[in-house]
């Protein structure tokens, strides 16, 4: 059967199913797709799956919504792209709203508070957690282990900008593959053996038409694609000024987009450093009850960006509604994040196809890997600031937040329970003391 033998419609209600059940993080809205898609429905086979995913590890921009545009792209063309990635991303933009708004308007309730004090020191468990889950798959060498740690020193007390470390590591591992592959070949998603029946994308299934290379095409997406852009960001200029909030979020979200190697941990103390300090368009504190909520919800957690938009606009008084101005500021965040994701796709998905059998990239991205478990830990570090020493020391939230990385490395209890649980104890506490 060919690749397009699933109807569109069945496409679209299982991409729009997955919007709303894509928790975990990466991590878990991959394992998610993995069941439904390569062991479940068989529309791709694993091998199909982990060459697709290889290319979005190595890509700005949240792998788990690229791996979808991709299996969507390639079983449906362009529109089938534009849905899958789509339906993973509105979903959560529309709950970050609603939940925006509520914290907007209902965030001084002590009912809310108390939530929230309960769910942030979990969120820097979360983070620890995610650093020691890439970490101990990553980290199979003393090397890889000394770019981690460089990574962390490097971000965390030198500041050396994101963007630097991760040229860097991709260089260093670009070296490493060529002098130690030994070293420089145990990161990443490797090939495997396994199977589950034939599939709709088989491992030996030709390049559908539309995805085999074509100069052509490359340079009509490219075009079109920064065409898009400048028009978004040209009509934002001409509304509200170059210097307008809603046209310097366009801007600063652009790059954050082209930056975010690594996933959404990794680019988070970037996004945490240019819009509480350089923009000032929230609090540290606001982000971190920001990044609680992201974790709450479905899809990428770069979706953060949503509450960043929406909390900056809100603030900024940019319309005499500020439920508008802030949902405007979500959809924009939202919107030029994205933007590029699905560009990536569309343009470099015919390069990966014609390398599919003959992936030469596992090397730069065993070492960016290793850099970013660095930067993860750096990540959990800013909240941990912020969350154990508001004032002085907190032992409560420490606690708690040794508890919930208890609960998720040793336990293995899921990333829902852990904040439901974290929730209800924040309020007890607040209502008891």
């Amino acid at each position: 059967m060919e690749p397009g033998g699933v109807p569109l419609g069945e496409a679209f209600r299982f991409w729009l199913k997955l919007g709303f059940i894509s928790f975990g993080g990466p991590a878990g809205q991959i394992a998610i797709m993995h069941q439904e898609l390569v062991e479940r429905r068989r529309w791709i086979s694993e091998r199909r799956f982990l060459h697709a995913l290889n290319y979005c590890m190595l890509l700005p921009g949240p792998e788990a919504t690229q791996l979808a545009t991709y299996i969507g792209w390639m079983m449906h063309r362009t529109w089938g792209g534009i849905v899958a990635g789509g339906l993973f991303v509105l979903p959560s933009l529309f709950i970050l709203i609603a939940l925006s708004y509520l914290y907007m308007a209902y965030g001084g309730v002590p009912a809310v508070a108390g939530l929230l004090y309960g769910i942030k020191p979990a969120v820097v468990a979360i983070v620890l957690a995610a650093a020691w889950r890439i970490g101990s798959r990553a980290l199979k060498h003393p090397a890889l282990w000394a770019i981690s740690i460089a990574a962390f020193v490097a971000i965390y007390f030198l500041e050396v900008p994101f963007p630097a470390i991760v040229v860097a590591a991709g260089l260093i591992g670009a070296l490493g593959g060529r002098f130690a592959p030994r070293v420089f070949a145990v990161g990443g998603h490797a090939g495997s053996a396994t199977t589950y029946g034939a599939a709709l994308i088989d491992d030996h299934t030709p390049v559908p038409a539309h995805a085999r290379y074509a100069l052509r095409t490359l340079l009509t997406y490219t075009i079109s694609g920064l065409l898009i852009w400048a028009a978004a960001i040209l009509a934002l200029a001409a509304a509200f000024g170059w210097h307008g909030m809603y046209t310097q979020m366009g801007w600063f979200f652009t790059k954050a987009a082209l930056l975010t190697f690594g996933g959404a941990y990794a680019v988070l103390p970037y996004v945490y450093q240019a819009t509480v300090e350089h923009y000032q368009w929230l609090s540290g504190t606001q982000m971190i009850d920001g990044l609680a909520l992201g974790e709450t919800t479905p899809g990428p957690l770069i979706m953060v960006v949503a509450f960043v938009g929406f909390v900056g606009a809100w603030q900024g008084g940019l319309s005499d509604s500020v439920f508008l101005a802030g949902a405007a500021g979500a959809t924009v965040a939202t919107f030029f994040t994205f933007l590029p994701s699905f560009l990536f796709i569309l343009i470099g998905g015919p390069l990966v196809e014609s390398t599919h059998g003959d992936l030469k990239f596992t090397a730069p991205l065993t070492g960016v890997t290793a850099a970013v478990v660095g930067v993860v830990v750096s990540l959990a570090a800013f909240f941990a600031e912020h969350v154990f020493f508001p004032e002085g020391i907190d032992w409560i939230a420490a606690a708690a937040a040794a508890l919930a990385l208890v609960a998720l490395t040793r336990y293995k209890v899921g990333l829902i329970p852990v904040i439901l649980a974290s929730g209800a104890a924040g309020m007890i506490y607040t209502f008891w003391r």
